[in-house]
């Protein structure tokens, strides 16, 4: 009798048995590949989208665009910006009958802005969230005869953070970007510059 023949019929292996095995290896290379990207994933930084206040135009747009029956968007007043003036034209309409606090003078048309005077000739302006509706018509007056000192910012909290943000594919000026979650609001004063240099991905 031949010792090597048994041998080699001992190696041998039924259907069953490969088909086992072959499964055994598919679910060990899946399991890789899974843990592969979920590793990947954990590398990967969480971004947010945030409007960058050097590129909007106030075009209005993020008042209507947002999937949320109230924008997500609401303005924002960077105060070391701010000139405290008496006549703000981010409060004020450009044609205001007087510099009085009536509804008929003020250009936001929900009077999300509230007027504080400081002293002579000083007034401190303050932006109620909950009233702002993202019209950027504040924003806008602002930046045409003021400091710009208001600008619009998605506001992070109430965001649902869409993998395509409707009011992002319908900005005009290309003004909403990805920022990290960690830092996700712009401070206007630091200046288009430092945020270059802050936030590489505008």
């Amino acid at each position: 009798m031949n010792d090597g023949s048994n041998k080699e019929v001992g190696k041998r292996i039924t259907r069953r048995e490969f088909v086992a095995r072959l499964g055994r290896g598919a679910s060990a290379c899946a399991l890789v590949g899974v843990s592969a990207a979920l590793f990947a994933r954990g590398d990967e930084q969480e971004l947010v989208w945030q409007i960058d206040p050097f590129k909007c135009t106030q075009c209005g747009l993020c008042q209507t665009e947002c999937v949320l029956d109230q924008s997500a968007v609401r303005c924002a007043h960077d105060f070391q910006m701010c000139g405290y003036c008496k006549f703000c034209f981010g409060f004020f309409r450009d044609d205001a009958l007087e510099l009085t606090e009536g509804a008929e003078n003020q250009a936001c048309p929900t009077g999300a802005i509230t007027r504080k005077f400081i002293e002579d000739p000083y007034y401190e302006y303050t932006i109620d969230r909950d009233l702002c509706i993202a019209c950027g018509k504040c924003v806008k007056g602002c930046n045409q005869f003021g400091n710009g000192s208001l600008y619009l910012q998605v506001q992070q909290d109430i965001c649902l953070n869409c993998s395509e943000c409707a009011i992002s594919a319908a900005c005009p000026a290309n003004a909403f970007v990805r920022v990290p979650a960690d830092r996700p609001y712009f401070v206007k004063h630091l200046g288009p510059d430092e945020l270059a240099r802050s936030y590489p991905m505008r």
